[in-house]
Formats: structure tokens, sequence, C-alpha cells
């Protein structure tokens, strides 16, 4: 059962974020990646002011696998690197931190390219 509610929280809290990119791009001008860029500068703004921490542990991948995650993994890896090597670490935390992520999707998309062929319109 507790599985259950684990689940439930990650599927509505992320479920929930979708949401709300999927009505602003629908229901204001923003363009598409004008919402992503907010989205992730709004994972670390909520992050800085010790906001998102809660819901990430609350939702776990809910609120960490959407572009705010990405803005959280940021904001920690260079609250991090400050701990630990100081004024630098604003520099290097936040590649340190994401640099999986970021090689992955690289990987995946040039695998993915190799695989299909675009079509012209």
């Amino acid at each position: 059962m507790e599985k259950i509610l684990v689940y439930l929280s990650v599927f509505i809290v992320g479920g929930i974020l979708c949401t709300i990119a999927q009505i602003l791009i629908d229901k204001t001008k923003l363009t598409p990646a004008r919402v992503l860029v907010s989205y992730v500068v709004g994972g670390v703004i909520l992050t800085a002011m010790g906001i998102y921490g809660p819901i990430v542990d609350f939702a776990k991948a809910g609120a960490t696998v959407p572009l705010t995650g990405f803005g959280y993994s940021l904001a920690r890896g260079v609250e991090k690197a400050i701990d630990e090597n100081g004024a630098i670490g604003i520099l290097t935390g936040g590649f340190t931190a994401t640099s999986a992520g970021i090689a992955a999707a690289l990987v995946f998309a040039f695998v993915a390219a190799l695989i299909f062929r675009s079509k012209p319109k």
C-alpha cells in the first residue's frame, strides 16, 4: 500500500507540473522554449528559497524529472560545490551535478539520429 501512495504522489505532482506548462503554452503567448527556461529558472529559485526540497522529498521523481528538477539539480550542485570548493563552486557545481543527464541526452539523441531519418515538410 505504501508503494501505491508513492506512485500516486509522483504521478500527481509530475502531472500538475506538466499541466501547468501545457496551460502556459496553450493560453499565453509564451513559446515552449520560454516555458522550459522558466521551469528551469523556477526550479533554481524555489530550491534557493527552500521550497522545492520538500516537494522533491514528497514527490520524488514526480518533481525531479520535469525541468524544474533540472533547476533543482543545478542549484543543489552549486550549493554542494560552494561548500566543498568555495567560490569556484559557483562555476563548477551545476555542471558537475547535471553532467550525467546532459551526456545521456546527447548520446541518446545521437543514437536516435542514426536510427531514424528526418522527413522534409
